[in-house]
């Protein structure tokens, strides 16, 4: 992991990403903390074009994003034409629809997102998923995200493990980025804290997951993109994106 590699998913940020000129003050402060790259989630109804326009203005890579499974299901051309246009290879997936949450329906999203993933990759994409808690979930002895991972494509289906999500699903990180070794570029490192009893999200470094060995497994297993992410922060979440930086910095 090197500074260049740990981004800001802007998901974070959504409150300040509604309209173009929010993106474009939201970008700035993101590499005045010292990021160099974000991944595009919840932002507004901005014009592609207006989105890469304020990226290039702060000096950000694009490394990734999220998109909803209809676009990548009705609208995929769009999608390819706008990460063209990002330089973005990664195109991510923030969770399988809720249809889908069943063993057989597990299969078969494998199977179908596979699919979408053998025609992105005909672009020079990579589609990969992100988790939530409820892919751990057993179906018949197996949890959810055995099932994606052992029913898709090894090189179509890629994976964007969340750290937190995978702690909360009562798993352990570390052993699921090395199950999902060559098949990850991108994760997202959240961290968990126990506040007046409450699982809570954290700034990275200030919760109780072991950055540093899931940081170790990364660096082993070739991750290529940190992503901080905090779903909900208790102060100002530019502040909380500055805490996690630093002490991510500690770990380079």
């Amino acid at each position: 992991m090197k500074l260049s590699d740990i981004a800001v998913q802007l998901y974070t940020l959504r409150d300040y990403c509604r309209t173009g000129e929010q993106l474009r003050e939201t970008l700035l402060k993101v590499k005045e903390i010292g990021y160099q790259s974000v991944q595009l989630s919840g932002l507004g109804p901005i014009n592609p074009e207006e989105v890469k326009r304020h990226a290039d203005e702060a000096g950000l890579v694009i490394c990734a994003t999220h998109v909803d499974y209809n676009s990548l299901k009705h609208k995929l051309d769009d999608v390819v034409r706008q990460h063209k246009l990002w330089n973005c290879r990664y195109v991510g997936l923030g969770g399988i629809p809720a249809e889908y949450r069943s063993g057989e329906g597990y299969a078969a999203f494998a199977k179908e997102a596979s699919e979408i993933g053998k025609r992105l990759k005909e672009h020079g994409l990579q589609f990969i998923y992100h988790n939530h808690k409820f892919e751990f979930e057993k179906y018949d002895g197996r949890t959810g995200m055995a099932i994606l991972l052992e029913e898709s494509d090894r090189d179509a289906f890629g994976f964007e493990l969340d750290t937190y999500w995978v702690q909360a699903g009562g798993a352990d990180p570390v052993e699921w980025i090395r199950r999902v070794e060559g098949r990850m570029g991108v994760i997202h490192l959240k961290d968990m804290a126990i506040v007046d009893d409450k699982q809570i999200f954290a700034e990275i470094g200030e919760g109780n997951l072991n950055f540093e060995q899931i940081v170790q497994a990364c660096r082993e297993t070739g991750v290529e993109w940190y992503v901080v992410e905090q779903d909900q922060c208790r102060r100002d979440p530019f502040e909380s994106l500055a805490i996690s930086l630093n002490n991510l910095k500690k770990l380079l």
